[in-house]
């Protein structure tokens, strides 16, 4: 029998005791690689259960400012996906919790799709997040995806309509539940209708489903969790690095102690 992937025996002990995921993100080399270790596990040490690393990109589409310049800032530091193996291959001495990489699929195609699957299993990745590959066109990662044992994780929006059922019935790992229309970044306020929302997504879904962007405060993560099994949150954890930079550690496991309190 295969070994169980990380993400799926996360959402099994949290279900087992009544609680909901706090999925964090961070991109890698921001403010540089070292501090990106140091805050993953902070995070993890103050209430975060899977962690998204950024795989930093010139062009990221689906970001708001913060995300962006925060990976401005570490292609500025010369951050490239095998750094980003190693620190991951370093984690994994120190935690077994899932890590997971949010990166856009031309970083892939160029780095090599084979090989970089290889290294997601080598250093311990989970699964992978592609904002900019839509799920008609998964083929084009799927079954390398699955020989590695690395979740594709899928994305699903209030725009998704009809195809909602079909993506959320053919998911692993968690759907990704995207909260708004738009960029990524934080929100006052939220338009969706959510129970309608993820009424649809529930009672098809194949996995468990959790919500972000725009997720910013403590308050906001405790209302989005009652509709789903996790909420993630990242533009709010960016915006404290970019402003302490290397002294931002213990700043961001404030935040995330107060988020999960919340949950």
């Amino acid at each position: 029998m295969k070994n169980k992937n990380r993400i799926d025996a996360c959402f099994e002990k949290l279900k087992a005791e009544g609680k909901k995921a706090l999925i964090t993100f961070v991109t890698a080399g921001d403010p540089d690689i070292e501090t990106t270790k140091k805050l993953v596990l902070k995070k993890l040490e103050c209430g975060a259960d899977i962690i998204e690393l950024g795989v930093p990109f010139s062009d990221p589409i689906a970001e708001g400012p913060t995300i962006q310049k925060a990976s401005l800032r570490s292609l500025n530091n010369g951050t490239n996906l095998d750094q980003i193996f190693s620190i991951v291959s370093e984690l994994r001495k120190e935690t077994d919790a899932p890590l997971l990489l949010m990166m856009y699929i031309n970083t892939v195609f160029k780095y090599g799709t084979e090989k970089f699957f290889t290294n997601c299993k080598a250093s311990g990745i989970d699964g992978v997040i592609i904002p900019d590959l839509p799920f008609e066109e998964r083929n084009e990662v799927e079954d390398l995806s699955n020989e590695y044992g690395v979740y594709n994780i899928n994305l699903v929006a209030p725009t998704s309509h009809d195809r909602v059922k079909t993506i959320a019935s053919q998911s692993k790992g968690f759907l990704y539940c995207v909260s708004s229309v738009g960029v990524t970044g934080t929100r006052s306020k939220f338009t969706t209708n959510f129970d309608e929302f993820f009424s649809l997504i529930n009672s098809s879904a194949s996995c468990p489903a959790c919500v972000g962007f725009g997720i910013s405060n403590p308050e906001q993560a405790k209302k989005m969790s009652q509709y789903c099994d996790g909420v993630i949150v990242g533009s709010a954890i960016v915006n404290i690095i970019a402003e302490y930079g290397k002294e931002s550690v213990d700043k961001v496991g404030e935040f995330v102690k107060s988020l999960k309190e919340a949950m």
